[in-house]
């Protein structure tokens, strides 16, 4: 029984989604920093009054809109303790890694939305800012952080703007306690204005629709949107079905528990729900940050990997995103492992580790439905760039791709973020028109296919010269262990970095580096890794090893090597 005509709640969807878009669009367009404008690590959506996610924008990456109804939840929560009652005009900030957030530098702005004295909802804006005071210059690479509290600010819940009047103290605080503060605050009045403009239209929605019926085609959606999951789970056999993979940890240190670690995952298929059970999973480590929040990153890699997999886009067309989605799916982590952290346990460098938390769960899943998974992907790393000019800060961050492995009928995605990252590159004029960094080569490595029935995708070679004393900070992961094959495919390569002097002296760097000072002169030089090859390289087609070597990407030596039939 549906509440609303089919026909009007579709409308609504529309309408509802095009603000979210109309919000991705002007926060990118108002942004100062990269990697908001360029890179689009962004998310921008609408809920209830309750969190109850309604839309999200879709060139936002998974990992910044699908934590907002945690943020909120969470806001709404802190305020009630504290007896802090919401007002129209009011602004939220919030970024706590331990109430939704994903960590740390990942701040919300959110904007209540009220009609005739109720709250009826909240418009929302996350970004990822390139500092948040935390021990090293930027927001990413610092693997160093032993607690929470290491890791930058912590705004849980706080009103930048009480009744329509700017609380200044918070932003005098800012200011005087992060890099970069021009970027940085800029960043944020962009997400504000983004969110007000997204309350804007939600009201304007409402007063064309109707409260009620907006609502009811909320609902409805939701309602929707769960039976097309509970639907995919049913035409699973039920069964557990079960995969391991491995974050390579802190290679260069001397303790072996804190290296090499296992994520396992166990789908237990019954009926129309599905319980993802963690049970395995290596420790949380308590003085280092690769812990995963459940809230904000476990339960986002989770969920994006299952819709990805079952509702494919491709099959089902265009799915209300919506926490419809989620309903049927349980997640068990017990309490101190990785994937659910005890307070106040770093979390800042979650990236990598939720990636490959989403890797694991396709492994999982393709024990059940193997024509619907690609083999294993090559993870990313992330880099932040830092210097002085002038006594002030530069602060620049990378995303360096990883690689999809093959699938079903497809070679596998060169140089590519992947699953729950779908951030974009930054263009190399981009980066050199505003730091004093040179890109010398940008390029897919040659000779290390995997090899398939359909081929691993292709990592990146990426190659920075510094131009003035700088500093630098990595976090990444994929440098230990291969991605898996499938199917009689091959495993994929692993990723390497760098450094090389002037004087052609190298120095090999492991996938998580603690801020690094560097001279003038100096390069680092990163090597993507490259995904699994799906089924069995003897039924490659001749025309497409022909292509891969016409395209540069193999020799003819290494075809013969990986492919017999390319003798022929």
């Amino acid at each position: 029984m549906t509440r609303i005509d089919p026909v009007t709640a579709a409308v609504i969807q529309g309408g509802l989604e095009n603000i979210a878009i109309e919000m991705g669009h002007k926060l990118m367009r108002m942004s100062y920093s990269s990697i908001i404008r360029e890179s689009e690590d962004f998310g921008a959506a609408l809920t209830d009054a309750a969190g109850l996610q309604m839309c999200e924008c879709k060139m936002s990456t998974p990992l910044q809109s699908g934590p907002i109804p945690g943020y909120v939840r969470n806001v709404l929560s802190v305020l009630k303790q504290r007896g802090d009652p919401i007002h129209p005009g009011d602004v939220i900030m919030h970024n706590d890694p331990y109430g939704g957030a994903s960590h740390g530098p990942d701040v919300a702005f959110c904007v209540p939305v009220f009609l005739d004295g109720t709250l009826v909802g909240w418009s929302v804006t996350t970004a990822h800012h390139l500092d948040i005071g935390a021990l090293s210059p930027g927001s990413c690479g610092i693997v160093d952080a032993v607690d929470t509290y290491a890791e930058g600010l912590q705004f849980k819940a706080i009103k930048v703007f009480d009744e329509g009047r700017r609380n200044e103290a918070v932003w005098h605080i800012l200011r005087a306690n992060i890099r970069a503060q021009a970027l940085v605050v800029g960043d944020m009045e962009a997400q504000i204005e983004s969110a007000r403009i997204g309350a804007e239209r939600f009201l304007e929605l409402v007063g064309h629709h109707g409260i009620e019926a907006t609502m009811a085609a909320f609902h409805d959606l939701m309602d929707y949107s769960e039976r097309l999951m509970r639907d995919a789970i049913r035409d699973l056999p039920d069964g557990d079905y079960s995969a391991t993979t491995y974050l390579d940890g802190f290679l260069d240190d001397p303790d072996p528990t804190r290296s090499k670690l296992p994520l396992v995952v166990t789908l237990k298929v019954r009926g129309d729900g599905l319980t993802v059970d963690l049970t395995g999973t290596a420790p949380q480590l308590p003085d280092k940050p690769i812990n995963m929040p459940l809230v904000g990153t476990v339960d986002c890699a989770v969920w994006l990997t299952i819709r990805s997999i079952l509702l494919d886009s491709v099959t089902y067309g265009a799915i209300p995103q919506n926490s419809g989605l989620t309903r049927p799916i349980e997640i068990i982590a017990p309490k101190g492992c990785l994937a659910n952290p005890i307070f106040p346990a770093p979390v800042i460098a979650r990236f990598c580790p939720g990636n490959q938390l989403a890797d694991t769960v396709m492994r999982a899943f393709a024990q059940v439905v193997p024509h619907q998974v690609s083999a294993g992907i090559g993870n990313l790393r992330v880099v932040a760039f830092s210097g002085l000019e002038d006594g002030n800060h530069w602060v620049h961050m990378e995303i360096m791709e990883g690689s999809y492995g093959g699938r079903l009928g497809m070679d596998g995605m060169d140089a590519v973020d992947t699953l729950y990252a779908n951030t974009r590159n930054n263009p190399v004029e981009d980066i050199e028109s505003h730091i004093p960094l040179r890109v010398e080569r940008y390029e897919l490595r040659e000779d290390v296919m995997a090899a398939g029935q359909w081929r691993g995708g292709i990592g990146a070679v990426r190659e920075f010269t510094f131009l003035d004393d700088a500093g630098f900070s990595l976090e990444g992961d994929g440098h230990a262990f291969e991605p898996w094959g499938f199917d009689g495919g091959a495993d994929g390569h692993v990723a390497s970095l760098t450094l090389v002097r002037p004087d052609g002296m190298t120095q090999s760097l492991p996938s998580k580096v603690p801020f690094f000072k560097v001279n003038a002169g100096d390069k680092l030089v990163s090597n993507g890794p490259c995904g699994g090859g799906y089924g069995d390289p003897e039924l490659r087609p001749a025309e497409a090893i022909a292509a891969d070597v016409a395209d540069g990407l193999i020799t003819e030596d290494v075809a013969r090597g990986l492919f017999a039939q390319s003798e022929n």
